[in-house]
């Protein structure tokens, strides 16, 4: 069912601060920055050593309001990490497979994510307060059967 960790999201305040350190302190390679105001975010996402597709990435996130979902987290829990990301297939089929187990999905269906990805999110109150997030990268869903 999942493919692996895809991402960890951190919560920051200033974006190009974040940036900075990851890039020019820490070492990691920017992969792309962008705006997603259907989440209220600006965010980017970095990738250690060269990149590709089972390389680590690290998602930066600052809220574009104080009502965000970020904006809150913020405002409840400071910056710090904010969610951990598995990557999919088919994130539908996943999402279909999680709820018949009982967890809470935040959205109905996917919503657009960074990237050109899909995503959706499994509430805390379903993982014992850890934030997940699935990820179904661009590109046609194939199928990732459930286990």
């Amino acid at each position: 069912m999942f493919e692996g960790i895809d991402h960890v999201g951190y919560a920051v305040t200033d974006l190009d601060e974040a940036i900075r350190l990851h890039t020019e302190v820490l070492g990691w390679r920017l992969e792309h920055r962008e705006v997603n105001a259907e989440q209220g975010v600006a965010e980017a996402m970095l990738v250690a050593g060269e990149g590709g597709p089972d390389r680590p990435r690290v998602q930066l996130l600052a809220p574009l309001t104080g009502d965000s979902p970020v904006g809150r987290f913020l405002a409840r829990s400071g910056p710090g990490v904010q969610q951990v990301a598995y990557r999919v297939r088919d994130i539908e089929q996943v999402s279909t497979v999680l709820r018949a187990r009982g967890l809470r999905l935040v959205h109905d269906r996917a919503v657009r994510g960074t990237g050109g990805s899909l995503v959706n999110f499994v509430h805390p109150r379903s993982t014992g307060g850890v934030l997940l997030e699935i990820v179904q990268p661009p590109g046609p869903p194939t199928g990732s059967g459930p286990s």
